[in-house]
């Protein structure tokens, strides 16, 4: 049996939003959507044998996740990852580390599940695991959104007094374009190993593959701004599509 970690990742407070990883999202504190999220493709993969890790140095944090969910296990993180500048990649390997010690056992993967990505479908989770699956050339999976706007077309960059399109190129169209994809940061899948091995903290080390999510949903909240935009989304979203619903109504009572 193929084992899997999933990591859900929060430092305590935030420059550009404080204390962002313990709000409350529609009614429910926001990593309680992530938990849910990853208990349900645990549910949805019983061939797996799945452990779900909570690495903060917020206490309040650790208390809230205990409170509904005591089986995670918690992972401190230590100072020097506490940083702005730290890789996340970095706080992936401390928590690899840490849950392969406690287990006395090594995983075949790890999935990163972002807190401030709480709208995520029923599906999103294990379609992203089933491209890195399918991929054995892959190191990571990642997931993505379509790009609203394309450098080959229509984005634009500083270029002293003028500005120039980022990418030189000769379309009139932005269908003629390469596809372009925001990384929403929802959603990691790591081969092990791979993870392991990096030195550098940069994910483009690796040979790298998509999963491409609901578009309007996927907003990383980090501003005031963002937050409220979501729940109103959010709400929508609840009410009007099932596979987000299925996610919400999968928090444990």
């Amino acid at each position: 049996m193929q084992k899997v970690l999933i990591t859900v990742c929060g430092r305590a407070g935030s420059k550009g939003f404080k204390n962002k990883n313990l709000k409350i999202f529609c009614g429910q504190p926001l990593v309680y959507y992530t938990l849910a999220a990853a208990k349900l493709f645990a549910a949805q993969r019983p061939d797996l044998a799945v452990d779900i890790a909570l690495n903060t140095d917020s206490p309040i944090l650790v208390d809230v996740v205990s409170k509904k969910y005591p089986e995670i296990r918690h992972v401190s993180r230590p100072e020097e990852l506490c940083g702005d500048t730290v890789p996340k990649m970095a706080v992936f390997q401390q928590t690899l580390s840490a849950m392969e010690k406690l287990k006395g056992e090594t995983y075949d993967y790890l999935i990163d599940l972002d807190i401030t990505s709480p709208l995520r479908r029923q599906q999103d989770v294990a379609g992203a695991f089933s491209v890195k699956e399918a991929r054995a050339d892959l190191d990571l999976v990642f997931s993505v959104a379509p790009s609203r706007r394309n450098p080959w077309f229509n984005m634009v960059k500083q270029a002293g007094d003028h500005v120039e399109k980022v990418i030189e190129s000769p379309y009139t169209a932005r269908q003629q374009a390469p596809a372009c994809y925001d990384l929403n940061a929802s959603i990691y899948v790591f081969r092990r190993d791979f993870l392991a091995q990096n030195t550098t903290g940069i994910l483009w080390d690796g040979r790298c593959g998509i999963y491409e999510m609901f578009d309007t949903g996927i907003l990383d909240i980090d501003s005031e701004e963002d937050y409220l935009l979501m729940e109103v989304i959010g709400g929508h979203l609840y009410q009007q599509n099932p596979d987000f619903k299925a996610v919400r109504d999968h928090i444990r009572r």
